[in-house]
């Protein structure tokens, strides 16, 4: 049985008010974004946008937008070298600060995603979603969400999706809210982040997953 909206809230208001609030933040932190470009280009050089393909809103794919916080080095055969060999000390700040993460504001405002929703993740992990994680992508995915108030990237893939299940069970405005809240907080304590290569929103362990898929008769 497919996602229904629960109220007025998310059938109505939801999308203006991340509309508006994408908005405002882009405003409120074009000085943030553009001097945190300008040390990109200066430290990795470019480009300053870092763009990858995740899953949105019924598994759609979208090109998701990011600061770059890796440089581009290659081994003698001209090969990108492993993520964590690429991650830079100011890569590292720029994404324990999630300072990186801002150019998401322009995929809110596209209607890619929403302010608070489950975390958009590669789309190549979408094989190794069992039937009712499918369900994670009934709603657009959000720049944070109940997952990442709860733990943020040191969260396992398991405890992950339960979360964000249970985000797409029950939206509301108050629920919203205090996530919202409950991110700031993390992000001013830097808190429950893994600020290397991407981890659990992004590259999670492929091995393990088709591992997990061999085992769950319903995927």
């Amino acid at each position: 049985m497919g996602h229904k909206p629960y109220g007025i809230y998310e059938k109505y208001l939801k999308r203006p008010l991340d509309c508006f609030l994408a908005l405002c933040a882009l405003v409120i932190l074009s000085p943030v974004i553009g001097i945190a470009a300008f040390f990109v280009s200066i430290n990795l050089g470019r480009p300053v946008l870092f763009t990858q393909e995740r899953l949105g809103k019924d598994e759609k794919i979208f090109k998701l937008y990011k600061l770059r916080s890796m440089s581009n080095a290659r081994d003698r055969e001209g090969k990108l070298l492993c993520d964590d060999e690429r991650m830079t000390k100011f890569g590292k700040i720029l994404r324990s600060t999630s300072i990186d993460e801002l150019p998401e504001l322009l995929n809110i405002v596209k209607g890619d995603m929403s302010v608070i929703g489950p975390r958009p993740l590669l789309a190549e992990y979408k094989p190794f979603y069992t039937k009712r994680e499918h369900r994670r992508h009934d709603v657009r995915p959000g720049l944070s969400g109940l997952a990442q108030m709860n733990g943020r990237n040191a969260n396992s893939w398991d405890t992950m999706f339960r979360l964000d299940l249970e985000y797409v069970d029950k939206i509301t405005f108050l629920g919203d809210v205090k996530i919202i809240w409950g991110t700031v907080w993390k992000v001013f304590k830097r808190a429950d982040i893994y600020a290397g290569a991407e981890k659990c929103e992004g590259r999670l362990d492929v091995e393990r997953l088709k591992g997990k898929k061999g085992k769950q008769a319903d995927e």
